[in-house]
């Protein structure tokens, strides 16, 4: 082989070394979009969860005790996930231990405000009906938002370990993204109507 040859096959490897690169990080690139849009998805549901919580609370169907717990747990939650600027909801480190405690505190208030799944299926049957159903549907779309936003996660993290990934940097600057682990299990009986 001729060095016109050898520089020619070792253009070509060049060439395809650095459209693998590409295609990793634009994979990288479109997994961090992900990862940050299902975590604003996430914090929207956190907020919907809440205001159905003190909906719930100020609806009367509680005790006063209970319904005072349950409100400020709630409003506990919202300003714990109070946006303070529109890149702290692109961050890729998950929620802060704060908001997940207070996101927990409310699922802890709200399953002990409920206490027996029977409680529940009274409280389904009585007048504030629809405003436990609204709680129940938002409760549940928490769950699935977390879920989403744990396989976006998972996703972005088994790419960015690959060996090539690592070895050339592909991810850049990004910070490794986190999950998001709270308490968000639905208590046994207010499961959402049509699941």
């Amino acid at each position: 082989m001729s060095w016109s040859e050898i520089a020619l096959v070792a253009l070509g490897a060049v060439v395809v070394g650095l459209l693998f690169a590409w295609q990793g990080a634009s994979r990288i690139d479109r997994l961090h979009r992900k990862v940050a849009a299902s975590r604003i998805a996430l914090d929207a549901q956190l907020v919907r969860r809440a205001s159905a919580a003190v909906e719930l609370a100020t609806s009367g169907a509680l005790d006063p005790a209970s319904a005072v717990l349950v409100a400020d747990a709630a409003y506990a939650a919202s300003d714990a996930g109070a946006v303070t600027s529109p890149a702290a909801a692109l961050k890729m480190d998950g929620l802060d231990s704060a908001r997940e405690r207070a996101e927990s505190g409310l699922t802890a208030t709200l399953r002990e405000a409920f206490g027996s799944p029977e409680a529940v299926h009274d409280l389904r049957a009585g007048p504030s009906g629809e405003v436990l159903e609204g709680l129940a549907a938002a409760w549940y779309r928490v769950t699935l938002a977390r879920r989403f936003h744990n396989e976006a996660v998972a996703q972005t993290r088994r790419v960015r370990r690959l060996w090539y990934v690592r070895l050339f940097h592909l991810a850049g600057r990004a910070p490794m993204p986190r999950t998001v682990e709270l308490d968000d299990a639905l208590p046994h009986g207010l499961e959402p109507a049509g699941g």
